[in-house]
């Protein structure tokens, strides 16, 4: 049995009416963590298999977006490898309304049809106004309490892929992606 069967309907049904899932970075793509070197270059661990289930949403027909209030190469590297257009990528927006709005206007999308998974308070204002708000499993307590769905796994920990396979198993295009694998 799929690892979504007791997913309420309500939650089900905001994931089928999702078109496009916005990821912030730090704390859900990445575990949060930022180094640097004695020079100042930033590093940042990405999981490959949140980039795995990015690659199947996408596969699968569901558009993707990035906003973060970093601004980093990292990131943009991360998304040519993940074949996320560079102009689905706002970064270096604490205030991430008005990414959202471009966002909005750019595809014709209304925030129904739009997903937002974020960790931590800067999120809730665009968590707000999405149809469907996640928090990652280790998001800020006052998130996941204004989220419709919080994922089981951590921030950069397979968070992204839960929710890419919670998106493709509510569109039904998740089983035979799967299967797909065992041909």
């Amino acid at each position: 049995m799929h690892p979504f069967h007791d997913i309420p309907d309500s939650v089900i049904q905001r994931a089928r009416n999702t078109r496009l899932v916005i990821f912030d970075i730090d704390g859900v793509l990445t575990d949060g963590s930022l180094f640097f070197d004695n020079q100042g270059q930033e590093y940042k661990a990405f999981n490959s298999k949140d980039g795995h289930g990015i690659r199947m949403l996408l596969e699968g027909g569901l558009e993707m977006a990035l906003i973060t209030g970093r601004q980093s190469e990292l990131v943009l590297h991360r998304a040519d490898n993940l074949k996320i257009p560079r102009d689905r990528i706002w970064q270096g927006y604490r205030d991430k309304r008005p990414a959202f709005a471009e966002l909005l206007a750019k595809t014709g999308l209304k925030p129904e049809n739009v997903a937002y998974v974020g960790d931590d308070v800067v999120d809730l204002p665009v968590m707000a106004q999405a149809g469907f708000a996640i928090a990652v499993g280790d998001a800020h307590y006052y998130v996941r309490q204004h989220a419709h769905w919080t994922t089981q796994a951590s921030g950069g920990r397979g968070a992204g892929r839960e929710v890419c396979e919670l998106l493709l198993h509510a569109h039904g295009k998740l089983q035979a992606k799967l299967e797909s694998y065992l041909t």
